[in-house]
């Protein structure tokens, strides 16, 4: 996809976009682009993001509505996992009958 840069945005519709994002907890590229949809009468009804926006194999994009710090938190999550080796997570020796800690 294509990327855009917008110059000469006025501070007031800067601090509209900024106030948008943190009140519907979206990135400002989200309230930028819901803008944009809606003005040019491409809005979509029921869901706010295009599925040109998704990444199909992208694991860390789910349903619903994630701030940044929640993003994150998750992204590193998945980091981490993918990097842990299978034994790290489930070994093999660990008893089901066994209390944990």
């Amino acid at each position: 996809m294509p990327d855009i840069v917008i110059r000469h945005i006025d501070s007031l519709m800067a601090e509209r976009i900024k106030s948008l994002a943190k009140d519907r907890q979206w990135s400002i590229n989200d309230v930028v682009l819901h803008a944009l949809r809606h003005g040019l009468g491409m809005a979509t009804t029921g869901n706010i993001f295009a599925e040109t926006m998704l990444d199909p194999g992208e694991l860390t994009v789910l349903s619903g509505q994630w701030d940044a710090r929640e993003k994150a938190a998750f992204q590193e999550a998945i980091q981490a996992l993918s990097l842990a080796q299978p034994t790290q997570l489930s070994p093999a020796n660990l008893a089901l009958d066994e209390p944990l800690g």
